[in-house]
């Protein structure tokens, strides 16, 4: 076992979405062969219907790209480390989503090949995998000004003065497994690509299990059917989601260091001056 997985604290609200997964894995020597048998488990497949394995990291050709030896094999390079420990739950807990972001990802590769600069598409994908959190909210009124005061930037109104909301008209799942690594050892300045999905009312209602995979399948199904761009995003300081951490009092949002005003949008005039 790595170090560091041992020193992971699982009653950490941010690991909720990852935690069964973990709590799946069956005793084995090393974490890929534990996530090997979750996957067959799961029956995990990639887009072209090709079982997931997770195979070791020596195995991914050094002429091959990542996410291209994904799409063409099923096979997830993979090291004894916490980056791509926490990468396999997320396979676990989200195929779908993890196997549309491949798709786009090895079809951007196969139309414009390995480049200096990934493009606007493939960029997207790569942060939506390393860094996004996926903020599910009910649909309605209340739900959608919640969702424009984190647009707007609005912290203190949306986090704090609108927190009862949180747990009951909206939650918050971390995706992204760089983010999940970094919140190992968190620092208030940690902050998330958020994804907004708007729910009806009975989604509160569903068991776990079902709510995940109805995230699963509507966010898989907006991939496949609308692809990616990084307009998609609004950050959210992770704890500031409310309950995530102690001491989430006035003072506490008004850190201009974290929770950061809007940036005024440039003046169109200037720019062409």
């Amino acid at each position: 076992m790595v170090p560091e997985i041992a020193g992971i604290d699982w009653t950490r609200p941010w690991y909720d979405a990852v935690r069964p997964a973990f709590d799946n894995l069956e005793p084995a020597a090393s974490f890929v062969d534990r996530f090997n048998a979750n996957a067959a488990r799961l029956g995990l497949q990639n887009h072209r219907g090709q079982p997931i394995r997770f195979v070791p990291q020596a195995e991914l050709p050094s002429s091959t790209a990542y996410e291209e030896f994904i799409g063409a094999t099923g096979c997830v390079p993979t090291r004894e480390n916490l980056h791509d420990f926490f990468n396999g739950l997320v396979w676990q807990t989200f195929p779908l989503i993890k196997r549309e972001l491949n798709a786009l990802q090895a079809a951007q590769i196969a139309a414009a090949g390995i480049k200096q600069s990934r493009g606007p598409a493939r960029d997207a994908a790569t942060i939506f995998d390393e860094n996004a959190a996926l903020l599910v909210v009910r649909d309605g009124d209340a739900g959608r000004a919640l969702v424009e005061g984190l647009r707007g930037h609005r912290w203190h109104d949306t986090l704090y003065a609108r927190r009862a909301m949180f747990g009951a008209d909206a939650e918050v799942w971390l995706f992204g497994h760089a983010l999940m690594e970094k919140l190992v050892a968190p620092r208030k300045a940690i902050t998330a690509h958020t994804r907004v999905l708007f729910v009806p009312g009975a989604w509160f209602g569903l068991g776990w299990d079902e709510r995940r995979a109805w995230i699963d399948m509507q966010v898989a199904g907006q991939l496949c059917a609308e692809g990616l761009a990084t307009s998609a995003f609004t950050p959210l300081p992770v704890l500031g989601v409310p309950g995530w951490w102690p001491g989430q009092d006035d003072a506490f949002y008004l850190d201009q260091t974290v929770f950061r005003p809007k940036r005024p949008a440039k003046d169109k005039t200037q720019e062409d001056a």
